[in-house]
């Protein structure tokens, strides 16, 4: 080996000894942090780049190597995968806002028998998890959500609701607990069809109200939960002439929610920061892989105080998105 490759050799090892590790586009975290991964529904959207932004920030602050992952589609098998992957990497913690949640029973299982965390998110009611973080009262948010569809189309007429998934925890929830508060507190109202699989597809969405619109000329209100179905269902609105005259609400993202909200074509939004439940859930990871115990957990730093019930913990963040302050949030 001449001087020239020696010294080559000799700063390649200096380099690899003293790189801290890399990960999630460029982002660097402290060699031999706790790999805690975010494993969300659907990469690519604005509700999870929101969310990613929680990931890095707790990165940043927290001492974690974090970062998020997710399929390309909502396809529950790729999430399975996905999990499988990440018990294989022997990872500290998984974070995750499942696409269906008895399909991830099996790996849960297996990845705790491995010592590793699971955490999840929009899922209170999962099985085999460690523990569950919430940003809202999901009972209180889904009657917010029938309380802003009847101030949009008045207490009687034909209404349609979107979900992600028929497979969505947390969206078939609230849909579940919204016909029920509307049974008792709004019995004119009536569902025209079970619950339309479109809120992570904006396309998807314009498409089903569409056609809603041609089944049922005298549509007056869509209830969506994943932040694609409200605008999807605005977009198809507008197309037809529309706005205002049928009206759509559920979760969306400010910033894309904007220009519907204020044309008119989208009634009213809510949701909580999803930036706050990515930060939420590593910085759960980390207080309990330090040893903290969920009973004793208080606040969770710069989001809020807490509640917990069992293994679920729920923090109020629950807010209105309305065309006056829809500029207000920053996202």
């Amino acid at each position: 080996m001449n001087r020239r490759t020696k010294a080559a050799v000799l700063l390649m090892l200096i380099a690899l000894i003293a790189a801290p590790m890399v990960f999630a586009q460029g982002q660097k975290a402290p060699a031999g942090s706790p790999e805690v991964v975010t494993v969300v529904k659907i990469t690519g959207i604005p509700w999870f780049n929101r969310l990613e932004e929680g990931v890095k920030q707790a990165q940043r602050e927290l001492g974690l190597n974090a970062y998020q992952i997710g399929p390309a589609d909502a396809d529950p098998a790729q999430q399975v995968k996905m999990v499988e992957d990440l018990i294989s990497k022997k990872v500290a913690a998984i974070c995750i806002t499942p696409n269906d949640a008895t399909a991830l029973e099996p790996v849960f299982k297996k990845a705790r028998e491995q010592g590793i965390l699971i955490l999840t998110h929009e899922s209170p009611d999962q099985a085999g998890k460690d523990v569950d973080i919430e940003l809202i009262d999901n009972v209180a948010f889904a009657r917010r959500t029938w309380d802003m569809l009847v101030e949009g189309m008045g207490p009687t007429g034909k209404y349609a609701i979107f979900v992600g998934s028929l497979t969505v925890p947390l969206h078939n929830l609230w849909a579940d607990e919204g016909i029920k508060y509307a049974k008792e507190k709004y019995p004119g109202l009536e569902l025209v069809t079970t619950r339309i699989p479109c809120g992570e597809d904006q396309e998807l969405s314009k498409q089903k109200t569409l056609e809603l619109l041609k089944t049922y000329p005298d549509l007056k209100g869509i209830v969506g939960f994943g932040s694609l179905g409200p605008p999807g269902a605005a977009q198809a609105l507008k197309e037809k002439g529309l706005a205002g005259k049928v009206a759509v609400v559920g979760t969306v993202i400010p910033g894309h929610a904007a220009p519907y909200l204020k044309d008119g074509s989208m009634t009213k939004g809510i949701l909580w920061d999803p930036k706050d439940a990515g930060y939420a859930l590593n910085w759960v990871a980390k207080y309990m892989l330090e040893g903290g115990k969920i009973k004793d957990l208080k606040e969770v730093p710069g989001i809020g105080s807490v509640a917990v019930e069992g293994d679920i913990i729920m923090v109020n963040a629950m807010v209105d998105i309305t065309k006056e302050n829809v500029d207000s949030f920053g996202f």
